[in-house]
């Protein structure tokens, strides 16, 4: 019968090691949890410390100030939006399926509630206008993450230009900003003014920048729709978009 290893104190720092970042993590979990009602700088070492059943001084010893529990919730945050937004994108074909995939993930993890990711509403647009203009670590972790996610829309518009579905003489900068502006107004209608109707509203925007920048609005309403469908409740005439310019301005 093999014996269980004797306890060494290599072993016994392992474990509390482990116990540690354990302890952390659920920390992070509860604080952004509480980041989603109360908003990013709402947090306080005290608010968390109260909702573990911890003292305070538990909670800053992991963390050693307020703004590096901030900057830790907004690196989880980013880590689970990449995890259930991203990373299932690129298991979509490049081009316009993939950005539809991220275009309505990015959606539905604004206007809808979700308990289990933590993802409710828009760390990325919240944080934005609770620290807009309060330079510091907070600000910077928050940038760096959304930085991050726009350059991934931005290939994915690029690759669906590459792949003839997107138009090509429109930067991919200028179809960027107008599906950031989509989710901002989603953001601001579902959380602020809580409009029933405001991913649907948002669905349906989606849907005509897309067919606006299209090379053939015709082949691809279909597809677009089919991404689109869960977010509407009716469109009319989906199969016949309505007429999109396709000519160059030389102005």
């Amino acid at each position: 019968m093999t014996k269980p290893l004797a306890s060494t104190p290599a072993t016994a720092e392992i474990a509390k090691l482990a116990k540690g970042a354990q302890t952390r993590a659920a920390i992070v979990d509860a604080a952004l949890s509480l980041a989603a009602q109360e908003g990013l700088d709402g947090l306080s070492l005290g608010m968390v410390a109260l909702a573990m059943g911890m003292s305070k001084s538990g909670v800053f010893a992991h963390f050693g100030s307020r703004e590096e529990l901030q900057c830790s919730v907004v690196r989880e945050y980013h880590e689970r939006f990449e995890r259930e937004i991203f990373v299932p994108a690129l298991q979509v074909p490049r081009g316009l399926a993939r950005l539809l995939h991220m275009a309505t993930g990015w959606m539905g993890s604004t206007a809808q509630p979700n308990d289990a990711s933590r993802l409710y509403g828009s760390l990325y647009i919240s944080g934005a206008v609770e620290f807009d203009d309060r330079p510091g670590d907070v600000r910077d972790a928050l940038a760096d993450s959304v930085h991050i996610w726009m350059d991934a829309m931005r290939r994915a518009i690029a690759q669906s230009q590459a792949e003839g579905q997107l138009r090509a003489d429109v930067a991919p900068d200028q179809v960027l900003f107008e599906l950031h502006g989509i989710i901002l107004s989603l953001h601001y209608e579902t959380r602020f003014l809580h409009g029933p109707q405001a991913l649907q509203h948002a669905a349906t925007a989606l849907r005509g920048v897309l067919l606006r920048h299209a090379v053939d609005p015709q082949r691809d309403a279909a597809l677009i729709d089919a991404a689109l469908a869960p977010c509407l409740v009716a469109l009319p005439d989906a199969a016949a978009p309505p007429p999109v310019s396709t000519s160059v301005s030389t102005s």
